[in-house]
């Protein structure tokens, strides 16, 4: 029982509220985590995103499984994330279910996609990275796709092998 008590008052302390309906998945995250674990892995999203206390815990309270994954798992996706896509670390914050996203099935694969088509004027410039990676397959390939058939008949090839991680020639950018 003590141990059930010292988990609700970690995730309480994280930020989750008992009421939302996140608590009992940050629950699970952190159920079998020592206390110094969850501490470093804390200090791991404040130093790999630069985020203050606050923004952790905005971050966990939206997906608490982020407690529980590698540094690794973290790093690849901070690196692309932020240096990559350019994505401000306190845009990340309010949109952490995208680090849970594959990095090579996903993330990567899609954004190939919207930088092709907004560097060849098929897209809005200020259409937001993360209204292409939060949707299903089937609505991205129906939305990103399927309209640029004739403009851009090789994207969905090059869709799927960037999704098999690949990257066809057509999405270098230099």
């Amino acid at each position: 029982m003590d141990r059930i008590r010292t988990a609700v008052a970690c995730v309480e302390g994280l930020g989750v509220p008992r009421g939302s309906r996140m608590f009992k998945h940050a629950l699970q995250a952190v159920a079998f985590l020592s206390k110094d674990k969850i501490t470093a892995n804390v200090e791991h999203l404040k130093k790999m995103f630069r985020w203050s206390d606050a923004e952790v815990g905005i971050a966990v309270s939206k997906a608490p499984k982020l407690l529980s994954r590698t540094k690794e798992f973290l790093h690849f996706r901070s690196e692309f994330l932020i240096s990559e896509v350019g994505l401000e670390p306190a845009y990340i914050v309010y949109r952490p279910a995208m680090l849970m996203y594959s990095l090579e099935g996903r993330l990567r694969p899609r954004y190939y996609v919207v930088k092709f088509l907004k560097e060849n004027g098929l897209l809005s410039r200020n259409r937001d990275y993360y209204s292409a990676v939060k949707i299903t397959e089937k609505e991205f390939v129906e939305k990103f796709i399927c309209p640029h058939k004739e403009a851009a008949p090789h994207l969905a090839k090059d869709y799927a092998a960037a999704c098999k991680d690949e990257v066809p020639t057509r999405f270098r950018f230099t």
